[in-house]
């Protein structure tokens, strides 16, 4: 495929910033194994792009941990592969001294990456999105149309409780984006929701990479997008199939929880000719002593459970406790928990030690979160 991929892996971190204090949005655990950037990096490589660009931030030691020469995505490569991009690279890029906020910056401190490569397209995406996309299928419709960019949407169900950072786009009946802005949360009913992953032209990008320098331009969205809808062809792409984005932590529940739904799963893992690849770890199977019981719950390799866990989601190394009861929860790596412990509707991060005896409990609305390596 003649197109290079740019992967911004710090952007909305601040709105779920529980789980990302130590950790890019990128390296956000999710679904037993798998990290937040698998699922665009996989559509990726499943479409044929072989060449990628993450631009990071900070906090990105664990992001790098888990891509490493990027061999478990096919991607360690001599020539293209996977490029980790730390902000403003050079000694002059960024006199200001201040790190980007928005995606239009971060385009403008890897500048000299965009105009080294040689691909005639790129695909631009965020990281918290979680969904199984034919990306290929997206780059020939804006090859085959002539767009200037092509933008991903979903129509799905909007109302005020989800007018938080949600882009709308309408367009007529040729695909042609007519209007972009954001939901104002005065009624209800079904938008084409901007899903932030987007194909454009690399020189156009480059065109517009250095108006937005003469211009002091700072926001993708509404510098470029709004302004210019009306007189350059953007053109839109109608995704199909389940596609969440995680805004908060609110949203990683509910998105989390999704995963308990066989159909969910077979939308999301199950797809014909597009897995969704993951760092690969050698660990032992998951142990279950006699009078444990587990229902419609994801367990990893390496837990130890002797208690009972419901509706949850635990991850690798995960041990539950005797006479424990885990129900509606995510516990993430190598907690444990001792015995006699409740939990419901809890998220717990990496290494947290629960003690005997502890009940927590939070809401489907409102999950009680717990920090990573903490003692309960």
């Amino acid at each position: 495929m003649n197109a290079v991929g740019i992967v911004f892996s710090s952007i909305n971190e601040k709105s779920v910033y529980e789980l990302t204090k130590q950790r890019t949005m990128a390296s956000v655990p999710f679904g037993c194994r798998y990290r937040l950037i698998d699922f665009v990096l996989s559509n990726m490589v499943n479409s044929g792009i072989n060449h990628v660009g993450i631009v990071t931030h900070y906090n990105y030691q664990s992001l790098m941990d888990h891509i490493g020469s990027g061999k478990d995505w096919d991607l360690a490569r001599r020539h293209g592969g996977i490029k980790i991009l730390p902000p403003y690279v050079t000694a002059f890029a960024n006199s200001s001294n201040f790190l980007y906020s928005t995606r239009l910056e971060a385009l403008i401190s890897i500048r000299e990456f965009i105009s080294d490569c040689k691909e005639d397209y790129v695909v631009l995406s965020d990281c918290d999105t979680v969904c199984n996309l034919d990306l290929s299928a997206m780059i020939e419709k804006h090859i085959e149309t002539g767009a200037d960019i092509t933008l991903g949407v979903k129509s799905n169900y909007v109302s005020q409780d989800s007018a938080k950072s949600i882009t709308i786009v309408k367009s007529d009946e040729n695909g042609r984006v007519t209007e972009v802005g954001d939901y104002s949360g005065l009624k209800s009913g079904f938008e084409d929701i901007y899903v932030r992953i987007m194909v454009i032209g690399r020189k156009y990008l480059e065109e517009l990479i250095g108006e937005a320098v003469a211009r002091g331009y700072t926001s993708f969205t509404k510098d470029i997008l709004v302004r210019n809808c009306k007189h350059q062809d953007i053109r839109v792409y109608n995704f199909d199939g389940y596609f969440a984005t995680i805004r908060s932590i609110g949203d990683y529940y509910r998105c989390s929880m999704d995963l308990l739904d066989p159909e969910i799963r077979k939308s999301l893992f199950g797809v014909r000719n597009r897995p969704v690849f993951t760092k690969v770890r050698n660990s032992a199977p998951a142990s279950y002593v006699n009078g444990a019981i587990v229902r419609n719950s994801l367990v990893a390799d390496g837990c130890i459970i002797q208690g009972t866990v419901e509706n949850s989601i635990l991850f690798r190394g995960v041990k539950v406790g005797k006479n424990t009861h885990i129900k509606n929860s995510i516990v993430m790596q190598d907690t444990l928990t001792g015995e006699n412990v409740y939990l419901n509707c809890v998220i717990t991060d990496k290494n947290v030690v629960i003690r005997d005896g502890r009940v927590l409990s939070g809401h489907e609305t409102r999950p009680f979160f717990i920090d990573k390596g903490s003692y309960v």
